[in-house]
């Protein structure tokens, strides 16, 4: 999902089932044909290791060579804390001391925020990945 925002509500949503790295560059190139963005907000994680990668890439370039900001927001904020889907048999949960783990469980739904104002932003807007450690 992709969104474009102005005055902080949603203007134009974008769906796709493609992976990220199949179809951003498209979307990317499309948008900014209508649109001159001020700033960039994108999902740094949990979820897929190459999709977070692409769109960071993507995000960060584009932000770079526009001089606007980029920021971020844990994926968490737009699926109401739900699970999120890591593999073909597991999912990154959150726990309630705000550790993430990775369970057996049924993946929740993500939404597109109707409007900007009450998004909890990341600190940082560098990749979230959570990895198990490697005995």
């Amino acid at each position: 999902m992709l969104g474009v925002y102005e005055n902080d509500e949603i203007l134009e949503m974008i769906e796709s089932d493609l992976k990220v790295s199949e179809i951003l560059p498209k979307i990317i190139q499309d948008l900014l044909s209508k649109y001159d963005f001020e700033e960039l907000i994108y999902v740094h994680g949990p979820g897929s290791y190459m999709g977070i990668k692409i769109s960071y890439i993507s995000f960060q370039t584009l932000a770079i060579v526009k001089s606007i900001p980029l920021k971020a927001i844990n994926a968490f904020e737009l699926n109401n804390n739900t699970p999120i889907a890591a593999n073909k048999y597991l999912c990154f949960v959150k726990k309630e001391n705000g550790k993430v783990v990775l369970e057996k469980t049924q993946a929740g739904n993500f939404f597109m925020p109707q409007n900007l104002k009450n998004l909890n932003l990341s600190k940082e807007n560098t990749p979230f990945y959570v990895l198990d450690v490697v005995n």
